[in-house]
């Protein structure tokens, strides 16, 4: 249990104060120099379709009715992690197609450059992946297993290079998608021969580790709650000695079975942390859109029991596709069809343990947002301006010293973002001071723990 403390933010347009966990430091203004990754639990959401969401003109609000941009609405409702599939030649249909390399390394720079880590799933196919179906590229249709090992690595090391070129560092990336009985069928599936698929898994954690050693390489099974399936194949890969950080589990439950299905969840998770050493994450997770509130209860209860697992080791939890609203057919999102988030997504605000939802009608009249990378130690603000004029924005320590100047010019009115770099400042609280033009009123903002 976290022990809870009184945290309270000010500013000379409003003050509210509300109840949170230690975490919170993590995710907002108690900058801590050391690594903080194991430190932050990982709220993520799989966004692959928004793109081609937008471009047919979706929109999105956020919880006032406000058009926003989905990825903030989605940080306003605890997101703090994008997961991205990416396929190797796939077609421009809008349901099964796109998340090229290069789609993927677009939408991962967005993310990433709005404070979001970041996760690549591979599915090593041109469309779908999943347990019904594991196609080989078209490209790669006659090749031998040999070849196929190659071609995993040629693959790989492409679209991690091209995501890292672009200043993107993944924090993960699956090695397959869905892989209950292997991928790249027939040759890679683990019922004809776990050697064949280990083959393919080695070739793909190798290509990570040799792009960027630090990048964590996760396998993943649909079926969370099936400890049988997951033995059968994590013992298969073991006595093939498969190298992998990771093991990630889909989750779909149902209104009617959630509660059970977690609970067996939560068992398997303790059970591969103790038969295997691994960490554990929810890669994929959803239900129903029209049951919102059973939707959130379920989270909620899956969120506390991964980050009850045995030795800490319980990392994250992904909602797939949470945007998804008169979409492919799509009815498992956490989105109304007003172009809002249903009550469903506000269950990761616990899990990132800010206890506390950023709106945009707060931040705009505040008129400041303010989050942190912990892979980055980069604290992103974002901050409105109302007129054109000279805008200084100041950071000061406790002691009232002046820390960093990160803004100092004129401006155009509007919404702006300024970054700065905290790694070498010391554990504190820090204070936010905007002025905008001589004659308008500051706006202090900051953040005091104790």
């Amino acid at each position: 249990m976290h022990n809870r403390k009184r945290t309270t933010i000010f500013n000379r347009s409003f003050s509210f104060v509300f109840f949170t966990t230690a975490a919170l430091f993590l995710s907002l203004l108690w900058v801590t120099p050391a690594s903080l990754e194991a430190a932050v639990f990982a709220c993520g959401a799989d966004v692959s379709w928004l793109p081609q969401m937008e471009a047919q003109g979706t929109l999105f609000y956020n919880d006032a009715g406000v058009q926003e941009d989905c990825l903030q609405i989605l940080k306003e409702h605890g997101i703090n992690s994008i997961r991205l599939r990416v396929w190797v030649n796939p077609s421009a249909d809008r349901c099964a197609g796109h998340c090229s390399r290069d789609e993927t390394v677009a939408m991962a720079k967005r993310a990433a450059g709005m404070g979001f880590r970041i996760m690549i799933d591979f599915h090593y196919s041109d469309s779908w992946a999943d347990p019904g179906k594991q196609t080989k590229p078209a490209a790669w249709s006659s090749h031998t297993i040999s070849q196929l090992a190659t071609d995993v690595y040629n693959h790989t090391t492409d679209v991690l290079n091209a995501v890292i070129t672009a200043g993107v560092h993944p924090e993960w990336v699956q090695v397959g998608n869905e892989t209950n009985d292997g991928m790249l069928w027939n040759d890679g599936r683990a019922s004809s021969s776990f050697a064949n698929f280990t083959s393919l898994v080695n070739s793909g954690y190798n290509a990570v580790k040799a792009t960027d050693s630090a990048i964590k390489v996760i396998i993943h099974i649909s079926n969370g709650y099936d400890n049988s399936l997951f033995r059968w194949m994590f013992d298969g890969l073991t006595a093939n000695n498969a190298r992998y950080d990771i093991i990630g589990m889909s989750l779909y439950p149902t209104t009617s079975n959630w509660s059970t299905l977690t609970s067996q969840c939560l068992t398997n998770m303790n059970d591969m942390v103790t038969r295997y050493g691994k960490e554990v994450m929810i890669a994929e997770v959803g239900m129903a859109s029209s049951a919102a509130q059973a939707t959130k209860d379920m989270l909620t209860d899956l969120i506390s029991k991964v980050k009850s697992v045995s030795n800490g080791k319980g990392l994250g939890v992904f909602y797939w596709e949470p945007q998804c609203y008169n979409w492919c057919s799509y009815s498992l999102g956490a989105w109304n069809t007003n172009g809002r988030p249903t009550i469903a997504m506000d269950a990761f605000l616990t899990g990132t343990g800010t206890g506390f939802k950023t709106s945009s009608s707060i931040m705009k009249s505040g008129p400041m947002d303010i989050s942190f990378n912990p892979l980055t130690s980069a604290v992103s603000v974002c901050y409105q301006v109302p007129e054109d004029g000279f805008v200084s924005l100041t950071i000061f320590d406790f002691l009232g010293k002046e820390v960093a100047a990160i803004v100092h010019q004129s401006m155009q009115s509007g919404i702006h973002t300024a970054t700065w770099n905290a790694g070498g400042c010391a554990a504190g609280t820090y204070f936010f001071r905007m002025r905008i033009n001589d004659r308008t009123s500051e706006v202090k903002r900051f953040l005091q723990v104790r």
